[in-house]
């Protein structure tokens, strides 16, 4: 599936199932909390916290589809193409860090 194809049945999605957006102030909250699942999963299986007993069972995968998910209802909402945002957002950092990251110590 491409973005612009992730983009369009994400909008079915919601047209069809969903009955409307949920307005923008609303589902920026929701992708803080899907954000938050995210860092509570990788605090606990690559970080030094641990498993509580309720969260075994997590799915890492799940919970990024729904931070992505989220994130294309906004890019929806607000007009954005993000096949174009990720292609410019590409070129700005080849241009910005193309000596950066070779040239940083930390990363050899």
């Amino acid at each position: 599936m491409t973005i612009a194809e992730a983009q369009e049945t994400v909008d079915q999605w919601i047209k069809n199932t969903g009955i409307r957006y949920f307005n923008e102030l609303t589902n920026t909250a929701i992708l803080m909390e899907e954000v938050g699942e995210v860092a509570r999963i990788m605090s606990r299986k690559y970080g030094e916290q641990s498993f509580k007993k309720s969260d075994e069972a997590v799915d890492l995968a799940d919970e990024m589809a729904d931070v992505l998910f989220v994130l294309i209802c906004l890019a929806n909402q607000t007009g954005i193409d993000l096949t174009e945002a990720m292609e410019k957002n590409l070129i700005k950092k080849s241009i910005r860090d193309a000596d950066r990251h070779k040239n940083n110590e930390k990363l050899k």
